[in-house]
């Protein structure tokens, strides 16, 4: 047994000299038909050769070496690695393991970039303290500093006044932190709602809650609003249809950079989108809660026990059934809440009144 964990584990310049080999072993480019239509790209893309080999190799197991000439990158991108016991064939990475990876080096570049983007904020920090001081004009000027609670919410409500598409932002972890939006100003969002604006928000997880607006007065449109958490966040940003950008300029927030420069909002911008995508969904303030008949009382009590922690394992033992079972009923918990992931899930029963029902 010994002799053969050891054969399993291949060290890394083993592994990376076969990979090696097994590129040099592919055809040239133009050699066949298959290797002239791939087109180099990013390791963590997938592209259409690579997507249909890679399936190929999770249902198959395993493949032949000279396979990859249809997809090398899948070797760069490490979802197919040489066989430990015959470096003639591949074994494809498990996706659980693969997907964290190449989102390690997504993540790893958006960090990257936030710190270019601080690094240069404070870069030009001493050059706008040099700047004359006379008061500019604030629909000229890329960047205005804006200083003190009362200056900064005066801009924010004025460019929340002016728009009327979207507003990007990303909620300040911190409590202590000062909020830009006036999420207790009700018929401010409710103005901007009837507008057509939407919200979208970035949260930790820990605070997602505080990075609901309040409801609007009755008969008012509600502010279509969506929620997506990160466990790592910039402190704090605000983006109004993506021509006006507000980012703390110190710690506490009582001082705040107004950008209205294209380039530096759409970078911004650009930021937050990568950001989005990376987020896992909370809610959409817009999901409609299911009808009461639709939920059985079984389902009731799986649900009370999915947002106290419990496994499908440990639920289908209290309740003495099969584990398939409390799945097939997760899922469809799932389904009616609009739910993607398990965690979200959670939140979305306790805000589904579910809870509350069976009480």
């Amino acid at each position: 047994m010994q002799d053969a964990a050891a054969r399993a584990v291949v060290p890394a310049p083993v592994a990376a000299e076969r990979a090696t080999r097994l590129r040099m072993a592919a055809p040239a480019h133009g050699g066949g038909p298959s290797e002239r239509r791939h087109v180099p790209h990013e390791p963590e893309e997938l592209c259409e050769a690579g997507r249909a080999l890679y399936a190929r190799a999770l249902r198959e197991c395993r493949l032949r070496g000279d396979a990859v000439a249809e997809a090398p990158c899948l070797l760069d991108s490490g979802l197919l690695h040489p066989d430990a016991d015959d470096p003639d064939w591949l074994l494809p990475t498990p996706p659980l393991v693969a997907l964290p990876r190449l989102l390690a080096g997504i993540e790893a570049r958006v960090a990257r970039q936030r710190g270019r983007a601080s690094r240069l904020a404070s870069a030009f920090e001493p050059f706008l303290q040099l700047a004359p001081a006379a008061v500019p004009d604030t629909t000229a000027s890329p960047v205005t500093v804006l200083k003190g609670t009362t200056r900064i919410r005066r801009a924010v409500h004025q460019a929340l006044a002016d728009a009327s598409h979207e507003v990007l932002g990303i909620h300040p972890g911190d409590p202590d932190r000062p909020q830009m939006l006036p999420h207790n100003e009700p018929w401010r969002m409710a103005d901007f709602g009837e507008r057509g604006g939407r919200l979208r928000t970035l949260s930790r997880p820990e605070s997602a809650f505080d990075s609901l607006p309040s409801r609007a007065h009755p008969g008012r449109p509600v502010l279509s609003c969506e929620v997506r958490t990160l466990d790592e966040l910039p402190p704090c940003l605000l983006i109004f249809d993506r021509a006006i950008a507000f980012i703390p300029a110190v710690d506490d927030g009582g001082i705040v950079f107004e950008l209205r420069s294209p380039a530096l909002v759409g970078y911004l911008a650009t930021a937050f989108d990568i950001m989005w995508r990376l987020a896992t969904p909370l809610f959409r303030d817009d999901t409609p809660r299911p009808p009461v008949h639709a939920v059985s009382q079984v389902q009731r009590v799986i649900a009370r026990m999915l947002t106290e922690g419990h496994t499908d394992a440990e639920i289908a033992h209290r309740l003495d059934m099969n584990v398939r079972t409390v799945r097939l009923h997760v899922a469809k918990l799932a389904s009616l809440l609009g739910s993607s992931s398990r965690t979200q899930l959670g939140f979305l029963i306790g805000r589904s009144g579910l809870l509350d029902r069976h009480a």
